[in-house]
């Protein structure tokens, strides 16, 4: 390649990264910087800022509550994701083996809840886990049990808002999942038959290992997600009983939302980007992602 052509395609690299490059400085890089710099203050929308250092920082550190947030949240990131992979992952296995015309329908079904808005899922289960006249405790009470209060109890308020949030990122994780099997090459799973594999064994040897990438890419976006959840757990129960619920942005929320200074808000959500991030960095570590190489 001649060095005109070089810094020709170079400059058309940097003109069509020009603008996501912009949109990322306004929108991210410069609040990102900002929030920083708020989380130093004192900072109120009807009065002056005062520098107080570190002080926000250490008010939330020693916030009991803030601390049972990030626990709450991995409790529930533990009892969504997982549960999410598994199903999703069996039931790519199911549509991979459906003939197209069928296959095509069900992927098409279990993408709605994707679209259905975090609200609009709370409020149907809801209804679901109504203690008078939901679905839950009519089910539960054909075999004899007593009903629950789904919501209300601490034993049960946590899964039960984990129950929606599975049902709404499982149509994704399906697609996602289905795209990594589709992606594995059939000569693989036809030279383990030919060596007298079974269905485990080249789950464990070919399948598996050939969606690391896949699989690392969930876990940390389905971490991440759950971590950071908030439509459920305010509209289902505000945060309750005795706090079960409250997940870190809710307990950033309500803080934003009662206090007049916001430096506590701010720092909140600054040490939950740092948990967020560690949790990717250890995800990444323990999965060593590599690129599959064919042949």
């Amino acid at each position: 390649m001649s060095k005109k052509n070089y810094r020709f395609d170079n400059a058309t690299a940097y003109m069509m990264l020009t603008p996501i490059v912009v949109l990322l400085t306004i929108f991210v890089v410069i609040p990102f910087i900002y929030a920083v710099r708020v989380s130093f203050y004192d900072w109120s929308f009807y009065q002056d800022s005062v520098f107080v250092g570190m002080r926000n920082f250490t008010n939330v550190l020693t916030d009991d509550l803030f601390l049972k947030s990030v626990g709450v949240g991995l409790k529930f990131a533990i009892l969504v994701v997982p549960a999410q992979m598994v199903l999703a992952f069996l039931f790519a296995h199911v549509i991979k083996g459906m003939g197209s015309k069928l296959a095509g329908f069900v992927k098409t079904a279990i993408y709605i809840p994707t679209i259905i808005s975090g609200i609009i899922a709370s409020i149907i289960f809801v209804f679901i886990f109504d203690y008078s006249a939901g679905i839950a405790n009519y089910v539960i009470g054909l075999f004899g049990a007593e009903p629950q209060a789904w919501l209300a109890e601490v034993r049960t308020a946590l899964a039960s808002i984990a129950l929606p949030a599975v049902w709404l990122g499982f149509g994704l994780t399906t697609l996602i999942m289905l795209a990594g099997l589709l992606d594995i090459p059939e000569s693989y799973y036809e030279a383990a038959d030919l060596e007298g594999a079974g269905s485990f064994a080249k789950m464990r040897f070919i399948t598996l290992p050939l969606m690391r990438n896949v699989i690392l890419f969930l876990l940390v976006t389905g971490f991440t997600g759950a971590l950071q959840q908030f439509e459920l757990p305010l509209i289902m129960t505000n945060g309750g009983p005795l706090n079960e619920t409250t997940t870190p942005n809710l307990y950033i929320f309500n803080h934003f939302r009662n206090d007049v200074l916001v430096g506590n808000s701010i720092a909140s959500a600054l040490l939950l980007f740092v948990v967020l991030g560690s949790i990717s960095a250890v995800i990444f570590k323990v999965l060593n992602s590599e690129k599959a190489v064919d042949g």
